[in-house]
This record gives structure tokens, C-alpha cells and sequence, in this order.
């Protein structure tokens, strides 16, 4: 490793696993105080470096570099490393995820204050990061693969942090598996790259993709597919199950019974992410399968819109949340399959402060209200918490994409791309967000209304206890403030319509799919931008959703009775989430466990206890029962036993004669 930089990535990296390994080995010599103070410094050092790459990397301009550490295995020509690649996506990326997994540290000392498994929780958050960092860094499929393992099983070990409550122990089991599913085709892909480009390394499979585009497989006995359509459609499996598309995005509602922190830091910028980043790495091989495009367009709008409606009729805060996570992966997804993958990482980034803004001031509410989270038990309490309020207000106004927040810049840029994209489902995916334009506001700002204003519904008991939040707890949310305000107008141009953009040839588009560079004739400045929101039919759907908030809310509430009256059909499809958490209880868990008793009843019963292992000893028994009475100990028997043999024995003679 001649370069520098691939040293201070590797020390990047380790730092926080160091972390993990002192908190978890260590932390009951080294104390609450001392484990807090060594794992954020080590996540607080890393973060500096990080920082630092991307000046390198991304402001200043330097080639991308990458480098073997360790080599796992060989295999004839093959070889299998341990190595990085820096360049400006995995820079950029790195540091997103270093810095709201250094917010959410310091936001841990307070929330989790009172915890008996304090250093333990530390030990995994920290892990988390690793592993993160691990999949952002690597530089071929096989260490992808690690990562993308590594924060699955982190995750269930934090959503199930809790292992006495049962509702813990079941959603992270049931994150668990639902990433299973997924990960079975991110493993088919990763097999097909090796049997097709025979490497694992992302700069030999790029360089080849051009060469097989047109090459053929069978998939089933007379219907054959291209082969680079067949990876893409595996890899998007992948996605749909780390960044909980629909059908695969069950768990990540469930993933709310584990602490706060860890939900802003796995919605934010870690896992939920890393299938948008994994698809935004491959564009060499989606670019060249309009298939696998149309594919991901229409899954990200059903996403989009319909995960957006299910949070309208959320009760739970942290729940409303994870729904919004849900819909805003699916506007990323949008983007990923309409090419504009800059557009993607952008609202990736964004979404990142923002979103891990709402779930920390969120969790600020349940901290004050003594881990209350039904938003019908709050009210008023932006008299209370003022801090806690005015992030909240910033994170929702971001989210619903209100100039100059961050999240108007990357989401409305998102709507425009996919209307212009030429790709067979973009009309849909539009339509979809830009209802969702709608949606958004609606159920955001209806969460605000009910926690921050109308009536006080607190238990009165409690009322006199509510106060503001810690410092400790206070200053991430500031932090994360800053960029949820600014990031957008100081990010879209550099990053997106820049003739040397942020991300560079990180990213590849085909000419007849760059939908950036069609809008960037238009783009007229980020100021500009913001100003003209109002010519913008998104922007009058985002304001009608504010307005329906505070009419269902706090305006005229009994319309919200009224409303669940006359439409209790649609209420109740919402309120059932669509029906998916109750196939997957009826369909595969019952189903599997009733499948199980019936191989128990039949096979195992029935055919190995009864008939073969039970079966074989009676007929034992049988034949020494048939047997015994044979030895008589007679002479005569055993002479006419020996007489009717002979007689046997001759007729059969002749017989065969």
C-alpha cells in the first residue's frame, strides 16, 4: 500500500471497531463515563478523518485510489482481497455516515443514561459504524458482501437491544429475516458476476459490461434474459431488503422497539441507505438494463406513495417516522431508476441530517414524557420543550420539501428527473411522487400538530415533570439542524449540475438516460430556485398537505372522526398496513409453523417413531414370538419340520424340471 490514503481510510475504519471491542470487552472495568468518553473520541477521530478524505478526495480533486490489504483467498486466477476504494462517492459517503453515527453517540449519553446495558449499547452502535464503513469502502463484492452482512446482524442485535420485552425480541427477528429474503439474491447476483466477468473486483466488472450487454442466459427452459438484466434484477432484491421496498420493507416499522439512537441511525445514513448506495456503486451495470430500471421505478413510487399514506394513521411518533423513512426510500429509488443517481446520493444526504434530526428530537419528547411515544397522550408541548420544538419544525419543514429547507432541493429535483426520464414506469413513479408531494406534509406535520400544539393529553401526574431536554441531548440536535437548513442550497449546485460535480465519474450514465444534464439548461441557481417554488405544482401539494394537518388536527378535529366514519373502508386498509404484516402472520409464519407440525405429525410421528423405529421393534417382537414357538424341543416336530422341507424342496425339483 504505496498511498497514504488508503492508511488513514484503514484507520478510518478501525477506529471505531476498536471502540466496539473496548466497550463490549472492557466496559464494565473502564465504567459508563470512561466507555462514553474513549468510543466517541475514537468515532469523533474518525469522523476528523473522514473529513480530511473528502477534502482530498472530492474538494480537491485527487484520482480515485485503491489498494489490498489482505488477501482471504486464491483460487487459480482468482484472487479474493480485503481492499478499498476511495474515491468521491465513498469519501462522501463515509463521512455522512461518520458524522450522525458521532451525533448519535453523544445523543446516547443522555438518552440512555439509566440503562443497565449502557456500555453494551455503545459496544454495538459503534460496530454498526464499523461495518458501515466497511461496505462504503470496499472496492469488490465479496467485502461489499461483509459490510452488508454486518450491519444486518448488528441491527438485530440493537433493534432486540431490549431482549426482555417480547415486542423487541419479535422485530428483530423479524428484520432478520426479512433481510434474508433480500440477501439471497444479493448472493445469486455476486455468484453471476464471478461465473460471467470472473472477478469480483467492481473496476474489472465495469471495464467487461459493455463487452456482454447483448449475451443471453436461460432462466427457465425456453425464455432466456440478458445476463446483466438477470444481476441487476438479483442486486435490487438486495436493495428492496436493506432498503425496505415493498414487499421487503416489513421490518423496518418493527425496528422502532429498539432504543431511539439507534433508529436515527439505521433510517438516517447507515443501513436503510447502503441499498441505495449499492445500486448508485453499480450504475456501470443498471445503465445497461432498462429492464432492471423500470423495475426499480416502480417499485420506489409504490414505496413512495403508499408507505406515505400508512403514516397518516400512525399514532406512534417513532412510527411516523419510520413510515417517512420508508416513503423517502422510495423517492431515492425513484431516482436510482430514472438515472439520476447524483440525485439520489443527494437527497440520500440530505435525508440523513434531516431525518436523524426528527427521530433525535423525537426521542427528546419520549425522554421528557418518560418513554411515552402515543402522540394522542401529548400535546402542547412547545411551551415545554421550545429547543425540542424548533428542531422538530426544522426536520418536518426539510422533509416536506419547503424552500429554503434542504429537503426542498434534493426531493424536487427527484420529481423533475423522473418526469423527464424516457424509462418504460417513469409515468407512474411521478405520479406516485408527486402525491406523495401531498402525503408528506399531511402526515408530518399532523405529528407536529398533535405533539407540539392542540391540547395538553398528558397524564396530569406527569404534566409538572415535563421540561426541557439535556445539553448532552440538545446539542446533536442543533448540529443536525444546521445542515437540515443549509445543506440543500449549498450542496445541488456542486453536486449536481457542476461540469466537474461532487461525486465525478463515481457515477455512470448513457447519454439517452442523463436526466440531470437535460435540467441543468434550466437550473437556475439554488437562490433563484427557491424563490420560483411557488410556479411549482409540488410546492402548492406540499402546502395543501400543511394546511390538511392543521385542519384535521387543530382546526376543525372532528372532521378527522368524520372522516374515519365515512371512509372506514380506507381507514382500515391503512391501519392494516395494507395487509402485509398480516400475510406474512397467516402465510409464512403460521403457514411454516403448521408445515412444520404436519412433517412432525406425518414424518417424524407417524413415520420414523411409528413405523420405522417404533414398526421395527414390534416386528421383532413378532418374528421371537413366531420363532419361540418353533423350539419346541420335540423330536418328532423337528422330524416332520425336516420331512416337509424335503417334500418342499422336491416339488420344487420338479416343478422347475
Amino acid at each position: 500500500m504505496e498511498n497514504p490514503l488508503i492508511w488513514v481510510a484503514l484507520l478510518m475504519t478501525l477506529l471505531p471497531l476498536a471502540g466496539s471491542l473496548l466497550a463490549g470487552l472492557l466496559g464494565k472495568a473502564l465504567g459508563r463515563v470512561w466507555t462514553h468518553r474513549i468510543v466517541i473520541t475514537l468515532v469523533g477521530i474518525s469522523f476528523l478523518l473522514s473529513c480530511y478524505l473528502f477534502k482530498v478526495i472530492v474538494l480537491n480533486g485527487h484520482p480515485s485510489v485503491q489498494d489490498s490489504f489482505y488477501t482471504w483467498a486464491t483460487a487459480g486466477m482468482l484472487r479474493f482481497d480485503v481492499a478499498f476504494l476511495l474515491d468521491r462517492l465513498s469519501a462522501t459517503m463515509a463521512m455522512i455516515v461518520l458524522f450522525v453515527s458521532f451525533m448519535v453517540h453523544i445523543y446516547t449519553i443522555g438518552y440512555m443514561a439509566d440503562d443497565p446495558g449502557y456500555q453494551r449499547f455503545f459496544s454495538y452502535v459503534s460496530l454498526f459504524t464499523f461495518a458501515m464503513l466497511m461496505l462504503v469502502l470496499a472496492n469488490n463484492f465479496l467485502l461489499l458482501f461483509f459490510g452488508w452482512e454486518g450491519v444486518g446482524l448488528v441491527s438485530y442485535l440493537l433493534i432486540g437491544f431490549w431482549f426482555k420485552r417480547e415486542a423487541a425480541v419479535f422485530g428483530s427477528l423479524k428484520a432478520f429475516l426479512a433481510n434474508r429474503v433480500g440477501d439471497i439474491g444479493f448472493i445469486l447476483a455476486t455468484a453471476m458476476v464471478l461465473m460471467y466477468f470472473d472477478s469480483l473486483t467492481y473496476t474489472d466488472v465495469f471495464r467487461q459490461v459493455p463487452l456482454i450487454a447483448n449475451r443471453m442466459m436461460e432462466f427457465i427452459p425456453g425464455y432466456s434474459v440478458p445476463v446483466v438484466t438477470m444481476i441487476c434484477f438479483l442486486l435490487f432484491v438486495g436493495a428492496m431488503g436493506k432498503s425496505a421496498q415493498v414487499p421487503l420493507h416489513v421490518w423496518l416499522p418493527e425496528s422502532m422497539e429498539g432504543p431511539t439512537p439507534i433508529s436515527a441511525l439505521i433510517h438516517a445514513a447507515t443501513m436503510v441507505t447502503a441499498g441505495i448506495y449499492m445500486v448508485a456503486r453499480m450504475s456501470p451495470l443498471f445503465e445497461f438494463s432498462p429492464a432492471a430500471l423500470t423495475f426499480i421505478l416502480v417499485i420506489g413510487g409504490t414505496t413512495a406513495f403508499f408507505m406515505g399514506l400508512v403514516a397518516v394513521v400512525q399514532y406512534d411518533i417513532k412510527r411516523v417516522i419510520a413510515y417517512s423513512t420508508l416513503s423517502q426510500l422510495g423517492y431515492m429509488a425513484v431516482a436510482l431508476g430514472a438515472s439520476a443517481y447524483d440525485a439520489a446520493i443527494f437527497h440520500l444526504i440530505t435525508h440523513a441530517f434531516f431525518k436523524a434530526l426528527l427521530f433525535l428530537a423525537a426521542g427528546s419528547v419520549i425522554i421528557a414524557l418518560h418513554h411515552e411515544q402515543d402522540m394522542r397522550k401529548m400535546g402542547g408541548l412547545a411551551a415545554y420543550m421550545p429547543i425540542t420544538y424548533i428542531t422538530f419544525v426544522i426536520g418536518s419543514l426539510a422533509l416536506c420539501a419547503i424552500p429554503p429547507f434542504s429537503g426542498f432541493y434534493s426531493k424536487d429535483i427527484i420529481i423533475e428527473a423522473v418526469k423527464l426520464s424516457t424509462v418504460p414506469g417513469a409515468g407512474y413513479a411521478y405520479l406516485c411522487v408527486l402525491a406523495g408531494a401531498f402525503v408528506t406534509p399531511l402526515y408530518m406535520f399532523r405529528a407536529l400538530f398533535m405533539t407540539f400544539h392542540t391540547n395538553e393529553r398528558m397524564d396530569p401526574q406527569l404534566r409538572g415533570h415535563v421540561k426541557e431536554s439535556p445539553w448532552v441531548v440538545l446539542v446533536p440536535l442543533i448540529a443536525l439542524a444546521i445542515p437540515s437548513l443549509v445543506a440543500g442550497q449549498l450542496l445541488i449546485g456542486p453536486m449536481l449540475f457542476a461540469p466537474d460535480n461532487l461525486l465525478g465519474n463515481s457515477i455512470f450514465v448513457l447519454p439517452e438516460h442523463n436526466v440531470l444534464n437535460a435540467l441543468s439548461t434550466e437550473y437556475p441557481g439554488a437562490k433563484l430556485m427557491a424563490l420560483e417554488a411557488g410556479k411549482s405544482l409540488t410546492f402548492w401539494f406540499a402546502i395543501a398537505g400543511i394546511f390538511t394537518a392543521w385542519l384535521f388536527t387543530a382546526g376543525v378535529p372532528q372532521w378527522s372522526r368524520l372522516f374515519k366514519e365515512r371512509f372506514a373502508w380506507v381507514y382500515a386498509i391503512l391501519v392494516r398496513k395494507y395487509g402485509f404484516d398480516d400475510f406474512n402472520q397467516i402465510v409464512l409464519v403460521h403457514g411454516t409453523q403448521d408445515a412444520g407440525h404436519v412433517c412432525y405429525e406425518v414424518s417424524d410421528v407417524k413415520m420414523i417413531d411409528t413405523v420405522c423405529v417404533n414398526g421395527s421393534g414390534r416386528f421383532i417382537q413378532w418374528l421371537a414370538r413366531v420363532s419361540r414357538r418353533m423350539q419346541t424341543g420335540y423330536i418328532y416336530h423337528y422330524a416332520l419340520a425336516m420331512v416337509l422341507g424335503i417334500l418342499v424342496f422336491l416339488v420344487w425339483y420338479m416343478v422347475g424340471f
